[in-house]
Order: C-alpha cells, then sequence, then structure tokens
C-alpha cells in the first residue's frame, strides 16, 4: 500500500491541531483510552466540547500554551492509503521546525483561518512549501462555521492565496473550505455548503497522484554499509546495503562507482525478503556486483551514462537553526550529505530572504535563527549531488557543529561552484 506523507502548517489559532485531531477521529483511528483521556482533559481545560487538538498537541507546554512548539509525527491509514502526518509548528521562532517537518512531506497543507485571510504565517509557510519543492500544496480555509459557511469570503481568501502562489514555484494547488471544529468537509462532504464541487479534504489526500513525483530517472545509491561474509558458509558473500535515493536498479544493470569512477554490472538486488526483480525510492536493499570493486561507505552507485555532479564548491539555500551563533562567511562547520560526511567551509553569505515579503537583502554579515539565506560552500572533498529541484535526495544536506555535535543548519543544492 502507498504511503503518503504530509505536513500541517498555518499560523497559530489556525486549528491544524484539530483539523488532525478530526481526520484521527472520523478515519477511526484512534484507541478507547486515548479518546477518555483528551475527554477528561478537555474538561478539566473547561471546554464544553471534546478538544481534539490535544491528540497532537502533546507536550505539556503546548497545551499551557495552546500552541504548536515540536514537530508531531501522527500515523493512520485507510483502505485506499497509509498517512504520515507532520504536525508543524505556526510560530515563526519556530521556522526550523516546520522546514524539519515539511522537508519529506509529499503533499502540505496550509491552514487559514477564513476570518482572517491570507496572514504573514501563511505566505510564510508557502514560500517554505515552494522553497522545499513539496510539489502538492492544499489550501483549507478553515473555521467556515464562524462565517456562515459564506462562498464569498472563501473565493476571496482563495483570491489573495492565489495571487501570492503566482509569485512562487507551486506546482499543483487545491483550495478546499472546511470547519475542523465540525468535520465539514474533512473526511467527509459538508451539507452546509452545496456550493463547494470538489471533494473532501481525505478524499483528496486518497486521491493525489504522487508516483510521478519521485525521481525515477537518475539512478542513485548512496552506500551506507559494507556487508562482508560472516560465516563460511557465505564467505564470497559481498554487497552494499543502502536507500535507494532515485532511479531504478535491477540486475544485469551497468553501474558506476563514485568516486573510482570504476564500472560493474549489478549482480543480484536483496531486500529484507530476500531477492527483487528492481529496486526504487526509497525501498533500503543491499546490492551485489560481479566485479570485486573497493567500495566503502559514502561511495556513490549510478549509472556511467547518467552521473551526479562531483564537486567541492556547492551553492545553496540554508535555514539556520542554532540559537549560540549564526552564520558567517569563514566559517568552518561539518557537512552531512546522503552518507558522506565531509568538512566545510562558508565561502560566502549572497543574500538573507525575508520569507514575508521575499525580498533580498545582498550581503549581510550573518544568518541568524530561523533565517533563510543562499550561502556557497567549499567542501575538503568532492560531493556527488543533484540540484535538490530534480532530488530531494541528493540535494539535500545538514550542516553540524563540530564542536557540540549540534545540527545547525539544513540546506537544499541550487547549483555547483563558487
Amino acid at each position: 500500500m502507498e504511503f503518503l506523507r504530509f505536513a500541517t502548517a498555518g499560523s497559530v489559532d489556525d486549528g491544524k491541531s484539530t483539523l488532525i485531531g478530526r481526520l484521527l477521529y472520523d478515519t477511526k483511528s484512534i484507541f478507547q483510552d486515548q479518546m477518555e483521556s483528551i475527554e477528561k482533559t478537555s474538561v478539566q481545560m473547561g471546554n464544553d466540547y471534546t478538544n481534539l487538538a490535544l491528540l497532537t498537541d502533546g507536550l505539556r507546554a503546548e497545551r499551557e500554551q495552546g500552541i504548536t512548539i515540536d514537530v508531531a509525527y501522527r500515523y493512520f491509514a485507510t483502505p485506499k492509503r497509509k498517512f504520515i502526518i507532520a504536525d508543524t509548528p505556526g510560530h515563526i521562532q519556530y521556522t526550523r521546525n516546520m522546514v524539519t517537518g515539511a522537508s519529506t512531506a509529499d503533499v502540505a497543507l496550509v491552514l487559514v483561518d477564513a476570518r482572517h485571510g491570507v496572514v504573514e504565517q501563511s505566505r510564510r509557510h508557502a514560500f517554505l512549501a515552494s522553497l522545499l519543492r513539496i510539489p502538492h500544496l492544499v489550501v483549507c480555509v478553515n473555521k467556515m462555521d464562524l462565517i456562515g459557511y459564506d462562498e464569498k469570503a472563501f473565493n476571496e481568501v482563495k483570491e489573495e492565496f492565489r495571487n501570492f502562489a503566482m509569485k512562487l514555484e507551486i506546482p499543483d494547488l487545491t483550495f478546499i473550505p472546511v470547519s475542523a471544529l465540525h468535520g465539514d468537509n474533512v473526511v467527509e462532504r459538508s451539507a452546509n455548503m452545496p456550493w463547494y464541487e470538489g471533494s473532501s479534504l481525505l478524499h483528496h489526500l486518497e486521491e493525489v497522484h504522487i508516483a510521478s513525483d519521485r525521481n525515477h530517472i537518475d539512478a542513485r545509491f548512496p552506500v551506507q554499509y559494507v556487508i562482508r561474509p560472516q560465516s563460511d558458509e557465505h564467505h564470497d558473500y559481498r554487497g552494499y546495503a543502502g536507500t535507494v535515493a532515485g532511479g531504478v536498479f535491477k540486475p544485469g544493470d551497468e553501474v558506476m562507482v563514485l568516486p573510482s569512477g570504476f564500472t560493474s554490472t549489478v549482480a543480484s538486488v536483496d531486500s529484507y525478503d530476500g531477492p527483487v526483480d528492481e529496486a526504487f525510492g526509497p525501498m533500503a536493499v543491499t546490492i551485489r556486483l560481479t566485479d570485486d570493486i573497493d567500495i566503502s561507505r559514502g561511495d556513490m552507485i549510478c549509472r556511467p551514462n547518467n552521473q551526479p555532479v562531483a564537486s567541492q564548491d556547492i551553492q545553496a539555500m540554508v535555514c539556520w537553526m542554532s540559537e549560540s551563533a549564526g552564520l558567517t562567511p569563514r566559517m568552518k562547520l561539518a557537512l552531512k550529505h546522503t552518507t558522506r560526511s565531509s568538512r566545510v567551509m562558508v565561502t560566502d553569505l549572497h543574500y538573507r530572504i525575508d520569507v514575508n515579503t521575499l525580498h533580498r537583502e545582498e550581503s549581510p554579515s550573518s544568518l541568524q535563527l530561523n533565517e533563510i539565506g543562499r550561502i556557497a560552500l567549499r567542501s575538503t572533498q568532492p560531493l556527488f549531488f543533484d540540484e535538490y529541484r530534480r532530488n530531494r535526495n541528493t540535494g539535500s544536506f545538514i550542516l553540524v557543529d563540530e564542536a557540540t555535535n549540534a545540527t545547525v543548519a539544513a540546506g537544499i543544492i541550487v547549483g555547483s561552484g563558487t
């Protein structure tokens, strides 16, 4: 069964957690004891209704302040699909958490309060969704019950959001009027909005086509682990384990290993359940080759006539995540990219971007917590990558402070060169 990952985003109090709670509740994905617990907590908080937001706002600080701070992951399934939800925070100071939760999403749900229309946070999250190349964006215009299910108000929000989205690269944009509190258009179509002719949110998530979003053209296999013979019985077994990051691998395929440049042929592709005829992303497999080549963790298996870019210089957009120091030119950091690690230096800080206005501030002195900017990096060894717009797996990386081992930035590669 196909997995769909989606991330929710939106301003504080737009009802993200309530919407997810409603999805879980109406698809009967909640255990009885969970339901009893949130009913009890709702009464303690003085609510005269069951507060479904409590299903996702698990941290005590989140419940006390009525906000989402950390990324909460939830799982549910319908007969058509399995779903992984990343409930991301709305506050500006948690932009880094939003980037983390949305980085692997197939669909982004941006909630907009029907009463307030498109606000700063709506624009910020639409920009982040386009920056992270999330292929499908669904704008849920929530709290329709509080404006009398007014079609005109819904169309105004739609028009305003569309005008802003035209400045961004968003390939698929859908608008759904909902009331998370009452369940209108969440799982079932609502009788309160006969003027809306589209599908419910759940039906859209079940039907949205995601298979073609993945890169099945560029064969990429970063080697994570070398499996050597563990006993006399398997003395001749030597395989390379990892997760397919792009393309398709089949027995008989001619492949090349980077950085050595040696070529060989795929002898077999083994999964946890035994040999498979082909492997594609995001399958975790072990590839065996017909030739005995020196291969180690961090090497890349690809096709001889379709190789990733190999360069020590990369251009990237980064979101700075450290509360202590900012990112500055000449800074030295550790970089983790696919299964490869390297030391890098920031050679240039081109601009910082205002995620509300999309204005570029040229040559800033630093990037501070939650700020996004374009930088140039120089690596001590070649990295094998594709531009993020072509392959999200081989086009993303993290930066780590070597002194504290803390992740200080998430980055996406936009090109090579200085």
